[in-house]
């Protein structure tokens, strides 16, 4: 059974293309939008990923 709590699956949206990341996210620590640094594949570079809803 799956424990109950504040982390939720969040999706990451690329700012440059359509590339979507998904991650675990604790809701009740990190309020606001999350924003990371990864490897965008279609780019071939790192790019910014913004939370997206």
């Amino acid at each position: 059974m799956a424990k109950k709590g504040a982390r939720e699956k969040i999706k990451l949206k690329s700012s440059e293309s359509n590339e979507v990341y998904w991650t675990m996210k604790n809701k009740r620590n990190t309020t606001d939008r999350l924003e990371l640094k990864k490897y965008d594949k279609s780019l071939k570079r790192h790019v910014a990923f913004k939370e997206a809803k």
